[in-house]
């Protein structure tokens, strides 16, 4: 269901769109992906309740980078908007992807939240904002279910107080 193939945002609009497609239609409907708005989610419990409900990974990975962005700001509260405040001047670093970041760049970003964020609440968020992007690209390449499997399990590392550093080449 594309955002142009019905009249709006709206459970209503959602629902209609749903019903004009007819009850056989809507019975072979096994699984939906959705972005997270609260009124798709019960639009589509209510027209199809024998469907699965996902997010889909872009809306996941958007809420991901809002979280990372709400911790940095929060941790860094006295000093945010300062230049030379390396969270702030990574800021940007923090919302790309890992693999779209240079070595430099992922290794400066790194070691300068190891180095001036001493709970490591920011470099977790960003593990964890990565963690699910490296889950849908093992899917993307249909990767073994074992291996799937194993990136399903949340990571142990804590950067927190013994932080490894990495070094360029």
């Amino acid at each position: 269901m594309g955002e142009t193939d019905h009249p709006g945002r709206t459970g209503k609009a959602v629902i209609d769109w749903l019903n004009a497609r007819g009850p056989a239609w809507k019975n072979t409907v096994q699984i939906i992906a959705i972005d997270p708005a609260a009124c798709y989610r019960t639009a589509i419990r209510q027209a199809l309740p024998h469907a699965v409900i996902v997010v889909d990974h872009f809306h996941l990975i958007a809420l991901a980078n809002k979280a990372v962005t709400a911790v940095r700001q929060r941790v860094t509260r006295q000093q945010r908007g300062r230049a030379p405040d390396p969270e702030w001047a990574n800021r940007r670093r923090l919302l790309r992807a890992r693999e779209n970041l240079t070595e430099q760049a992922f290794t400066r970003m790194w070691n300068a939240l190891i180095d001036h964020e001493p709970t490591g609440q920011i470099l977790t968020a960003w593990i964890a904002k990565e963690e699910p992007r490296s889950l849908f690209a093992c899917a993307r390449q249909r990767a073994p279910r074992a291996v799937i499997s194993h990136r399903q399990t949340p990571p142990t590392a804590q950067p927190a107080g013994g932080g490894q550093y990495f070094k360029t080449r």
